[in-house]
């Protein structure tokens, strides 16, 4: 079983900057994909940013230009640079990776809060 550990979520101003980290356990390059979604209350949890083997990143419209996705497949860890992030982006963050055992099978984190506020 993967086990996913994230970090650095919190209190962030609008226009400030938050960097959040995730390591997952398991054999060192077995992942197919990374990322990071976000739910917020009352919506449905959607994509935020993903790194996917092989070097691909993918954004949500809604980020690009201000957030940036980087991990490392060796080392199963993946960042999220979250900068002049705005009060839309407060919401639950959830780390992600793929790996295929038979079929490609998601395994997530247990979550960080990020609340943008003054």
């Amino acid at each position: 079983q993967v086990q996913l550990v994230e970090s650095g979520g919190g209190l962030v101003q609008p226009g400030g900057s938050l960097r959040l980290s995730c390591a997952a356990s398991g054999t060192p390059g077995s992942f197919m994909s990374m990322g990071w979604y976000r739910q917020a209350p009352g919506k449905q949890r959607e994509l935020v940013a993903s790194y996917i083997r092989g070097g691909t990143t993918n954004y949500a419209d809604s980020v690009k230009g201000r957030f940036t996705i980087s991990g490392d497949y060796a080392k199963n860890t993946v960042d999220l640079q979250m900068n002049s992030p705005k009060p839309e982006d407060t919401a639950v963050y959830y780390c992600y990776v793929s790996q295929f055992v038979a079929i490609l099978t998601p395994y997530w984190g247990q979550g960080t809060q990020v609340t943008v506020s003054l």
